[in-house]
């Protein structure tokens, strides 16, 4: 980024004018400069605005003041000479402290430079070092114009928050002011390791109030009434306790601690004993409040009375009531060693050496003023802490927890909805009471969304409650440039807003909307959801019925959630693009129109699998002489190898039939080719091989059906009366084996019978028997009224699985027959005299039909084919015409000899025939007979 100076026109002074005009702002800024900017106008501040609020009644013995004094003290001795100015600041903005480099510095300042107790918050001063590093939460630069206030035009800064070693939170803000001419990129480093120095020294101030509490336990004479030589501490027990016992008793001690009140848990160890742990209140000589926790092996229960705790505030973020049980379940993270903050016995003996431990004894028996033959029961010192450190502690481990549930509940599905639906599940009520996540349409569809930020739909409403006015699922949301949610898009971090009543730029995007929400929540935390470089959209955490507001641990939990849901629904999407991608390939490849015949009455259904894209389909072609072909087939696999080589079986198939082969004949086609693609695709392995089959031949002349099937399921046939059965059809080698001969089953269908196609994902699933599946089948089909839509539509809705594993095709066909009056057949010897008889018969049917129009190219046709079975073939001939959608001339003979077109010269007195033929027709072609052939040729019927 240029830094430019204050003046001159250029860099941020340039950006801020064009800013403060209302004119769009160049990518130069950067984005949390311009975010400030933005929340700095929203809340109505002006740049020229000179005075700051003062406050006198400042803590000026803080923890935080404390622990910074030493720090600012060698930091002040460094920069002697300088025009350093050094400030710690607490965590609402308001400097506590101040130190300058040369002394004549703080006479020479504004007083609002010089003395402590001016609030430097960004909601009142607007842009500057403390207030943004309050913002941002992280180490900040603001340079020159870069300040919103032009009182601080001419200077520079660097601010860091100073945070508890223990809970995280953020105590104040340690700030580097000076002027900009002065820029020093080694000051980065300076300041980090400074607010280390003050961060060491407030850990440094709990130990000492910890050893504290423990010198008040001593003093009470608690240990005296224990007795030295049978105390312990956990981290000095006995070989024989089991390290999960170690970190059990810890663990519990650290929950009693929080409770902060006197209280007793029975905890059961790894061998079934029992050691009872007691909480005991104490307050040492300086004001210091906490708790002792003593252990207690098995034995009666101690004479002074112990109450179980009553519910008790819960870390911000959790929700529930912690109660002391009387049977403790090993958890599901084990801590090796004591929570930060919480002493146990042998860590305060290093800091207390006068203090002997003795070893840590399981002895059988209770007290000795119990009964006067019992052995004394074992009893001491375990831990000591404050309840507020043992809440943090409590609160740690079990956002361990919410994070351990959320690996196993986040990402269970390949559905970008569903996924975001369990983030907001995993949230709520343990960090969140309500979630709201917004997705873009592109990432919904599994692809990239070009501007994440004008493309956001609620995808995702949930919380404790249904009747919050949030947007709801499905509705176009609209954040302003101000709001948390564009603020987290645009840096790339979580947003938090502690206090959503002060939160300018999220009221101001809509501000009656807001209003009502106000009622229920208070706090935000707005996550960016991304993953590997991808904008995919946001999540929202709100907070309504925890009084306390959203704290930077809450922050870093929620972004961790989000980038672990972001990366599932990351995975989602690419899988969604995925199969996208491949069922539209599926789909192509897949007949779109059927073509109109009249042999069958046809309906067809595809339903793809759940988890991936197969490679079923299914054809329906029509043949010469009327006939129809219907093929339903499957691909073994998933993915877009499948998919791929389903097409190329398609076309093949398709290409076989059209050449009038039997079923046979076409699946052993059909079977070679698979071989050879597979021994050309190497890389594909066994994918191809497995590859099933069924063809169906359909003849309304005759009411009779070829069948062959290469290991699919059988057809299931429907008689008129609607008995349901499957015919008895030899299975055949899947598709690929080679060398296995397939075989053709030959059936006469009545007419009104229907004939069901489908592949096994229909029947197979491994969670249900394929004969109940069958049974059912047969009650869905048994329903002779049904027309072949109503078919298909019974037969997914009550046989098909609810959640598909694999593809489903089905192909359901009716039969018609062809009218005997719209059939005319003529047997004749291999005779050239008889060739103008039969012409004269074929004129007296076509006119008998109407088809006088027809008449002229049907001779012709019958003269040149008839003559050519009479000179080229051998008898018997048998010539007919069909009358359907067009007239269909067939001359068949007992030869199994193929005419071939020849392109005759000018000069050749023959060889025109079949070139006449071929003119004449719309299309002509050759059909073999287990004993001869047919020729045939398809007249048009448009001009008849």
């Amino acid at each position: 980024m240029p830094t430019g100076h204050a003046t001159g026109g250029t860099g941020p002074a340039r950006s801020r004018e064009r800013f403060l005009q209302g004119e769009p702002v160049e990518a130069g800024v950067r984005t949390s400069i311009l975010s400030s900017w933005q929340r700095s106008r929203s809340l109505g501040l002006s740049p020229d605005q000179a005075d700051l609020p003062f406050r006198d009644d400042f803590d000026r013995d803080a923890r935080i003041v404390r622990a910074a004094v030493p720090v600012l003290d060698r930091l002040q001795a460094r920069f002697a000479g300088s025009k350093m100015n050094i400030s710690v600041a607490d965590a609402s903005g308001t400097v506590l402290l101040r130190r300058f480099g040369e002394a004549s510095l703080a006479r020479s300042l504004p007083a609002f430079q010089r003395v402590p107790g001016f609030v430097f918050a960004e909601r009142v001063a607007g842009t500057n070092g403390i207030g943004l590093a309050l913002a941002e939460r992280q180490l900040i630069r603001v340079h020159g114009a870069e300040h919103f206030a032009e009182r601080s035009q001419r200077s520079a800064c660097r601010a860091l928050p100073v945070r508890d070693p223990l809970s995280g939170r953020i105590e104040g803000v340690l700030c580097f002011g000076y002027p900009r001419s002065t820029e020093d990129p080694g000051l980065a480093i300076t300041i980090r390791k400074a607010a280390q120095a003050i961060e060491r020294r407030l850990l440094g101030q709990s130990s000492a109030r910890e050893r504290a509490l423990l010198r008040a336990y001593l003093d009470t004479g608690a240990a005296a009434s224990v007795g030295l030589h049978h105390t312990m501490g956990v981290d000095e027990l006995a070989l024989g306790l089991h390290p999960h016992d170690r970190a059990l008793l810890t663990e519990k001690a650290a929950e009693l601690i929080s409770h902060g009140q006197r209280a007793a848990a029975v905890v059961s160890l790894f061998d079934g004993r029992r050691v009872t742990l007691v909480s005991r209140p104490m307050r040492s000589g300086s004001g210091v409040e906490g708790v002792a926790i003593e252990a207690v092996l098995p034995g009666p229960a101690p004479r002074e009375p112990l109450a179980v705790p009553t519910p008790v505030d819960v870390p911000p973020g959790f929700s529930g009531r912690l109660a002391v049980a009387t049977a403790v379940r090993p958890p599901r993270f084990v801590p090796a060693t004591a929570a930060p903050g919480r002493l146990s016995v042998a860590a305060l003996s290093r800091h207390l050496p006068d203090i002997a431990y003795g070893p840590f004894g399981f002895g059988r028996g209770g007290m000795a003023d119990d009964h006067p033959d019992a052995p004394p029961r074992t009893r001491g010192l375990v831990m000591v802490g404050e309840p507020r450190v043992g809440t943090y502690a409590l609160a740690a481990r079990r956002r361990l927890e919410l994070l351990s549930e959320a690996s196993a509940r986040i990402g269970t599905t390949l559905d970008v909805r569903r996924t975001a639906q369990e983030l907001a599940e995993t949230a709520v009520p343990r960090l969140a009471d309500f979630v709201t996540i917004d997705l873009p349409e592109a990432v919904l569809r599994g692809e990239e969304s070009a501007d994440p930020r004008t493309d956001l739909h609620r995808t995702v409403v949930h919380g404790i409650r249904d009747d919050l006015p949030f947007s709801p699922v499905g509705k176009q949301v609209d954040f302003g440039p101000t709001t948390p949610q564009i603020r987290c898009l645009t840096s790339g971090q979580a947003v938090l807003e502690p206090d959503l009543k002060a939160a300018a730029g999220w009221l101001a995007q809509d501000p009656e909307h807001t209003e009502r929400l106000l009622t229920q929540v208070h706090s935000l935390i707005a996550v960016p959801l991304v993953a590997r470089g991808v904008i995919l959209g946001i999540a929202s955490f709100y907070r309504a019925r925890d009084p306390a507001p959203f704290g930077d641990d809450d922050r870093s939990l929620g972004l961790e959630l989000a980038n672990r849901a972001a990366l599932s629904i990351d995975n989602a999407r690419r899988y969604t693009r995925e199969r996208t991608m491949v069922l539209t390939l599926q789909r192509s490849l897949l007949p779109h129109d059927l073509p109109d015949q009249d042999a069958v009455e046809i309906a067809h259904r595809y339903l793809p699998a759940e988890s991936d894209v197969g490679g079923d389909w299914y054809d329906v072609i029509p043949l010469s002489g009327t006939r129809i072909g219907l093929f339903v087939g499957d691909v073994v696999g998933h993915g877009m190898l499948s998919a791929a080589t389903m097409g190329q079986l398609r076309t093949a198939a398709r290409s076989f039939a059209e050449l009038d082969f039997p079923p046979d004949e076409v699946l052993t086609h059909l079977d070679n080719l698979v071989g050879r693609l597979d021994r050309e695709e190497p890389a594909a392995g066994a994918g191809v091989i497995g590859a099933t089959c069924l063809y169906v031949i359909y003849d309304p002349t005759s009411q009779q059906c070829a069948m062959a099937r290469a290991g699919h399921p059988p057809p299931a046939l429907v008689l008129p009366d609607g008995t349901v059965s499957f015919p008895d059809l030899p299975a055949g080698p899947p598709l690929g084996l080679g060398g296995l001969p397939f075989e053709t089953v030959e059936i006469h269908l009545p007419e009104g019978s229907r004939l069901l196609l489908y592949t096994d994902g229909l029947i197979e699933d491994r969670h249900r028997d394929v004969d109940v599946v069958l049974d059912q089948l047969r009650g869905a089909l048994a329903h002779p009224e049904h027309t072949p839509e109503q078919t298909c539509q019974t037969v997914l809705e009550t046989v098909a699985p609810a959640h598909p594993c694999d593809d489903i095709a089905l192909l359901v066909a009716r039969t018609h027959a062809l009218d005997s009056h719209r059939v005319a057949v003529w047997d004749l010897p291999a005779d050239p005299a008889r060739v103008g008889e039969v012409r004269a018969a074929a004129l007296r049917q076509l006119a008998d039909w109407g088809l006088d129009e027809a008449a002229f190219a049907a001779e012709l046709m019958l003269s040149e084919l008839v003559t050519n079975a009479i000179r080229h073939g051998a008898g018997p001939i048998r010539v007919r015409l069909l009358h359907g959608r067009t007239l269909i001339c067939e001359v068949s003979d007992a030869s199994n000899t193929a005419p071939h077109l020849r392109r005759a010269a000018s000069t050749d007195e023959g060889g025109r025939g079949l070139f006449l033929v071929a003119q004449l027709a719309q299309s002509w072609g050759t059909r073999y007979l287990p004993e001869g052939k047919v020729i045939w040729a398809e007249c048009g019927l448009d001009g008849a």
